[in-house]
């Protein structure tokens, strides 16, 4: 189980509190130093250098309960690395919310205007730092788990709230609604593919056939080694997950998978297009199940 108060040796005495709800956010950040353990977070060893010390303050930053601290239990401000490059154009927002489940957001820089993916949790610190990479003219909402500070992200940075009609409850004052199952340009370079499964309203953003914002409906297990959806938490329908694989996935073509939940993956475009494809056949055997959060395969 995660750590309950700070290592006696090791340097820099990481530890994980009980606060832990494993969430995997962590684990992606800091792979190698950070592991699962009956069902929690725990620190497998002690950063040995600068770099894994940045590794866990990344995933410290990005931890939505804040359960992962080192020994005197205060982080360092000036080791807070949000937002994060992953590339030239896209920044991982870190300081996940409890609101959101502890979902990931990213900034993607567009010459138009920069465009927020999902949510951090809200903070007027956050805002500046974000801005100073240019003005942000569209927030996009994935689905309606990830919507609880839409709204105050879009007003601070003055820009459109794009969600799912099949959501719209959960952001019933949004200034734009998709509608249907068709591809909609949401921004420049930006198309929206309605993706109902996960809920009802889940989308996918698609960025210049290179960028894949999936939310909770793709992601990347490192258990499988591949593509996957998450089958034991499909709140509307996994059969309508699969209808979404099988229409929409001739279609999408991307170098970055970047999900909400799960871990990020780089792949050639062709790789990417052929598992998807794959996962399109496995997922029309998939029959529904209770949510279960404990199986699912990060």
């Amino acid at each position: 189980m995660g750590d309950t108060a700070p290592p006696a040796g090791g340097q820099g005495g990481w530890y994980v509190d009980d606060r832990c709800t494993n969430c995997d956010v962590a684990r992606q950040l800091a792979p190698g130093l950070i592991g699962e353990a009956d069902g929690r977070s725990r620190v497998l060893r002690q950063p040995r250098d600068e770099a894994e010390t940045g590794m866990l303050a990344a995933a410290a930053y990005a931890c939505h309960v804040r359960s992962i601290r080192p020994a005197t239990g205060r982080l360092d401000p000036a080791l807070d690395p949000f937002p994060l490059a992953l590339d030239d154009s896209v920044w991982l927002c870190g300081h996940n919310s409890t609101h959101t489940a502890g979902a990931n957001s990213y900034l993607l820089r567009r010459p138009s205007g920069n465009v927020m993916v999902d949510t951090p949790r809200w903070s007027e610190a956050l805002a500046e730092r974000y801005e100073a990479l240019g003005p942000v003219t569209e927030v996009l909402l994935t689905h309606r788990d990830h919507a609880a500070h839409g709204r105050r992200w879009a007003d601070r940075f003055g820009a459109r709230l794009w969600i799912h009609e099949g959501d719209l409850a959960a952001a019933p004052d949004a200034d734009r609604v998709l509608r249907g199952t068709e591809p909609v340009e949401v921004a420049d370079g930006v198309v929206a593919h309605p993706f109902p499964g996960h809920t009802e309203g889940s989308v996918l953003y698609l960025a210049d056939e290179r960028y894949c914002f999936s939310g909770d409906s793709l992601y990347w297990s490192r258990t499988t080694e591949d593509i996957e959806v998450v089958e034991s938490v499909t709140w509307y329908s996994i059969e309508e997950l699969a209808a979404s694989l099988a229409r929409s996935a001739p279609r999408l073509r991307f170098e970055w998978l970047l999900p909400g939940h799960g871990d990020r993956k780089r792949l050639p475009a062709p790789e990417a297009a052929r598992r998807l494809a794959e996962l399109t056949d496995r997922a029309r055997a998939l029959k529904p199940r209770p949510v279960d959060f404990t199986a699912v395969r990060w």
